[in-house]
């Protein structure tokens, strides 16, 4: 896995990856279907939509409905994607999802597009941090949080085959470059980025460049941190995360989502019942959205290099 972190933004929006994958898809395989909640325009599929009406529909602003019609296809055969904006593709259609989805064991792939404080401007109403843990909530549900857009090319391609119910995390807007362009990902297996000794972070989504801006400068005072981009939340890659946290003793969870029910719920799970360390948390506390740009809001939420840094140092005293 080629890693070319400089903290520089990537060239290639986020929006016109998915699409672009999407389009590629749909294409080459006439089982696969792109089904929207009247968003087709913010995430680019607009003009493919009204060439091609019978592949990627416009079930309007009916998300529930959408849930419904794709698991419907799912159960004929089809590979049906869907696309909301990640508030609505998570509490407004959660008990379609549950049941029709996860119950009926029916594969689809939900794409919840600008969570958490990527939602900038829409504001409170659009800005989902509990959508991670309301999928995790799911018995068999697949939970992924995407971290730059050479994953986001590999991840998607292979949601419409891989079984099961799928939530995929994803914002629209530039990110930070993690990787290289045509990387593979394979869904389950976490990424080391960097090793290290004294602490490990592990992060998903965009906190993945944010973890490794804090380890870049914990390595100029001395410390050495490891960067996990656990990009598969659920399952975990429990192999790895135990690991590396036998070999640092400390870990800081990293995620733009409530602290209660996403990434951090996980670790601290699975650490508690194999390998009790101290472990830190980055993430939003009893909180909801607001109106702001994305600086303020990482600022507002704590969301940053430098708290992730204080919880680093602070785990790292409590070790033993």
């Amino acid at each position: 896995m080629k890693v070319i972190y400089n903290g520089q933004i990537d060239s290639r929006l986020m929006k016109d990856v998915i699409n672009n994958t999407l389009k590629s898809r749909l294409d080459r395989d006439t089982d696969a279907v792109y089904l929207d909640a009247d968003l087709m325009s913010c995430i680019g599929m607009g003009s493919y939509a009204r060439q091609h009406p019978l592949r990627a529909i416009n079930c309007g602003i009916a998300e529930q409905n959408m849930v419904g019609i794709a698991c419907g296809m799912a159960s004929m055969g089809f590979k049906p994607v869907i696309h909301s904006f990640g508030t609505f593709a998570s509490r407004r259609c959660f008990d379609q999802v549950f049941l029709s989805g996860g119950y009926a064991k029916n594969d689809i792939t939900i794409m919840g597009s600008d969570p958490g404080i990527t939602a900038v401007y829409n504001g409170g109403t659009h800005m989902p941090f509990e959508d991670m843990a309301l999928y995790r909530a799911i018995p068999g549900a697949t939970v992924i949080d995407i971290s730059d857009t050479s994953m986001c090319e590999s991840v998607l391609d292979q949601c419409f085959d891989y079984p099961g119910l799928k939530y995929v995390r994803l914002t629209r807007k530039p990110t930070v470059a993690l990787y290289a362009p045509g990387e593979k990902f394979e869904i389950g297996k976490a990424l080391v980025l960097r090793d290290g000794c004294d602490v490990t972070l592990v992060a998903c989504g965009i906190m993945v460049a944010e973890a490794m801006k804090a380890s870049l400068m914990l390595e100029k005072e001395g410390i050495s941190a490891a960067v996990i981009d656990m990009f598969t939340v659920k399952p975990l890659d429990e192999a790895l995360l135990i690991e590396f946290a036998k070999r640092t003793g400390a870990v800081v969870s990293c995620e733009n989502h409530n602290m209660i029910g996403g990434l951090q719920s996980a670790v601290t799970a699975l650490l508690s019942e194999n390998l009790p360390v101290p472990v830190g948390c980055v993430a939003v506390k009893e909180a909801f959205g607001e109106v702001g740009s994305l600086d303020y809001l990482r600022n507002r939420f704590k969301l940053t290099a430098e708290e992730i840094i204080l919880q680093a140092k602070r785990v790292i005293g409590m070790k033993k």
